[in-house]
């Protein structure tokens, strides 16, 4: 119950000042005459007022609100390590006991687990939107049973009432960690990228230990082994030997006593590019197709290109200088001898023996290709002559032998069954098995001697030849006119795509690799893809990070594209194996944000103790006593902590009586003015 005065005036309060203010002048002016009953007067004009006012006693009957207070339980991976899940569980039960025999006290419970996306504990988030599920003038407190790890303190809520942490964790836990820095997302292939690494002692570690040994796994490779020193940071150089993903593995062994291993792992994924791709471009003669060629290599900002085109061949005797005849010397030795190897691609395109390059140049091109360069040769009807490039030292590493015919009459190129499992020809004939491509009008006749046939010609004679050649690259185009497509002659083809896939297959773009073995995380685990052109690669061996294998069998998506799904909740460097092939895959962080600080700690949680007056407390000494303190005093001490009272209520009626029944004021008003008018009178 609750009695108060509340005014509901009969007029407006504007007109009640304005007879306020007369009433005040007319009782002032009979004190000033000196009237005897002034003051009578001035008691009934005050009378007057009050009545006018609209005086009412009013009496609430209101229901109290309960005390609501947040107990939050801290569930994510960093609450797993030592014995904090058993001092979770037992403080939290004490808690819980404590909070329930309180009076008037409801209690709202909150889990915190880990973000799926691997941004850590949001205590503040889930502490934020409780809050606003709840009336504010309702909340008493807060209470988050936890490590203190917590990683959104920026999105921390204005709490009303205070919040306490009770802090799990040892005085005695100590972990050690990797740390490595500047890690980049592209390299250069190559060139050397700097990283920086530290290996980090947290908590009561022992001091004698100053190295450890630190692993570097580089892909597939066979791990490397060093001893590194503890707290200090190491500059590593690392060069990426290949294109494409490259997978980086660093360990350190766990070490007695520490907590956990989870952070003793980092794994690096670096893309490798290729900073510029260089290309020499030999013509033998100009023709049609020669600008095919150059118009394709110059539209890639990525290409440095060389080409030379062999204006006159050295037995034309026109009576014209030399010297007029072009604008630099074809700097055969520079190219040849020095500078070969910088070279990424060789392409001799309608190239036939002159005697402009002597056969030791050849012979030099033809050991650039075994020692792992590409080479790419572009017929016409000089490879079927008796000064086909074919006779000369390059021809022992060419896929195909010319028969000395020129077939010329037009026909449709056609991708064969290998060649719809080749990665430079697979998805050109999406339209149908038999596209309706223009023709071309010549081919040169040859006889395939090694490689793989991914295209055919007239009467299905090799057309386009690929081959592997030691170390090196090796691709036979036996026709020049692919440029009848690129003029869009009876509608064209896929000339420039195909060509582009060539070009790039043999400066070892790993997508267009025809055998690999690649692994890629999913939401629910790992997809394991497999480029093959087998038509039944072997099953897949997957070595968990736990040390624990398995068989996956492939299934084809596409010709010579295989997949497998693999479901996993583990996380960390997956190793794969199918035949000869051999890849590494990484799934997930090695060491979640979760396990980057693991030591307990109330630094990070502190700014929203202090704003609401809370304080931490280490669940090692004991649950502190339970006290009631006043909103904006300090709500915690060396063994307690406190909540406010909020005092809440809800009204459930309201009853108003008249203060001033109108037949008292009546007789009150009247007894006012006789008596004043007595007194007055008797003067």
């Amino acid at each position: 119950m609750n009695l108060g005065i509340i005014f509901d005036p009969l007029v407006g309060w504007p007109v009640l000042a304005g007879l306020a203010f007369v009433s005040l002048l007319a009782v002032g002016f009979a004190g000033l005459r000196g009237l005897q009953g002034a003051w009578l007067r001035a008691f009934a004009a005050v009378l007057v007022l009050a009545v006018l006012s609209g005086p009412m006693l009013q009496n609430e009957e209101r229901a109290p609100l309960s005390d609501i207070v947040f107990v939050l339980t801290d569930d994510s991976a960093s609450q797993s390590l030592s014995d904090r899940p058993q001092q979770t569980e037992e403080i939290k039960a004490e808690l819980l006991r404590r909070l329930n025999a309180r009076a008037n006290t409801e209690l709202r419970e909150i889990t915190l687990q880990n973000a799926a996306d691997d941004t850590g504990t949001k205590a503040m988030a889930k502490l934020a939107q409780a809050l606003a599920e709840e009336p504010r003038n309702q909340v008493a407190g807060a209470v988050i049973i936890s490590d203190g790890i917590v990683h959104d303190m920026p999105q921390m809520p204005a709490f009303p009432a205070p919040v306490h942490l009770l802090r799990t964790g040892k005085s005695t836990d100590w972990d050690r960690r990797l740390i490595v820095e500047n890690a980049p997302a592209f390299a250069i292939i190559g060139e050397p990228v700097e990283l920086t690494l530290r290996i980090e002692n947290q908590g009561a570690f022992p001091p004698e230990e100053t190295h450890t040994q630190l692993s570097i796994t580089v892909g597939a490779e066979a791990p490397m082994v060093f001893d590194m020193p503890i707290g200090r940071e190491i500059k590593l150089p690392v060069t990426l030997s290949h294109g494409g993903r490259n997978l980086l593995k660093f360990d350190i062994p766990q070490a007695e006593g520490e907590i956990t291993e989870r952070n003793n792992t980092f794994l690096l994924e670096v893309n490798g590019v290729r900073d510029r791709l260089r290309v020499l471009l030999v013509s033998g003669e100009p023709h049609a197709g020669g600008r095919t060629w150059r118009n394709l290599l110059k539209s890639d900002s990525s290409v440095d290109l060389v080409h030379f085109t062999i204006l006159r061949p050295p037995e034309k005797h026109d009576g014209v200088p030399v010297g007029e005849l072009s604008l630099i010397a074809f700097p055969t030795r520079e190219l040849f001898v020095e500078k070969i190897n910088d070279f990424d691609l060789i392409i001799f395109d309608r190239y036939k023996r002159r005697g402009i390059l002597p056969t030791a140049y050849l012979e030099n091109v033809r050991d650039y290709v075994r020692d792992g360069g590409a080479v790419l040769v572009a017929t016409g009807p000089d490879f079927a002559s008796a000064d086909s490039i074919y006779r000369s030292p390059l021809g022992e590493v060419l896929p195909g032998q010319p028969t000395a015919r020129v077939l010329e009459e037009g026909f449709r190129p056609m991708v064969t069954d290998l060649g719809n499992r080749h990665p430079v020809t697979r998805g050109l004939t999406d339209d149908g098995p038999a596209p309706d491509w223009g023709r071309w009008m010549r081919q040169i006749e040859v006889e395939q001697t090694s490689g793989d046939v991914v295209m055919t010609g007239v009467g299905e004679r090799p057309l386009l030849i690929l081959d592997r050649v030691e170390e090196g690259r090796v691709a036979l185009l036996a026709s020049d006119h692919a440029w009848l497509w690129a003029r869009g002659y009876e509608g064209g083809g896929p000339q420039l795509e195909l060509l582009r896939r060539l070009s790039h297959w043999m400066m070892r773009e790993p997508e267009l690799e025809e055998e690999a073995l690649a692994g890629e995380p999913t939401a629910g685990g790992l997809k394991i893809t497999r480029r093959s052109l087998l038509n039944a690669p072997e099953a897949v061996q997957l070595t968990n990070p736990s040390g624990a294998t398995s068989t996956h069998a492939l299934t084809e998506v596409s010709p010579g594209v295989f997949e497998a799904e693999v479901r996993t909740d583990e996380q960390g460097l997956f190793r794969l194996a199918s035949g000869d092939q051999v890849s590494v895959a990484g799934l997930g962080p090695a060491s979640p944000k979760e396990f980057v600080t693991t030591i307990a700690t109330d630094e990070l949680i502190m700014p929203i103790l202090e704003s609401t007056s809370g304080g931490s407390f280490v669940v090692e000494d004991g649950l502190p006593t339970i006290r009631n303190v006043r909103e904006g005093r300090n709500a915690s001490g060396a063994r307690w902590m406190g909540l406010t009272p909020r005092r809440a209520y809800e009204t459930v009626a309201i009853k108003q009586f008249p203060l001033l029944p109108p037949w008292l004021a009546l007789a009150v008003f009247a007894l006012f003015i006789v008596a004043g008018w007595l007194r007055e009178g008797r003067r």
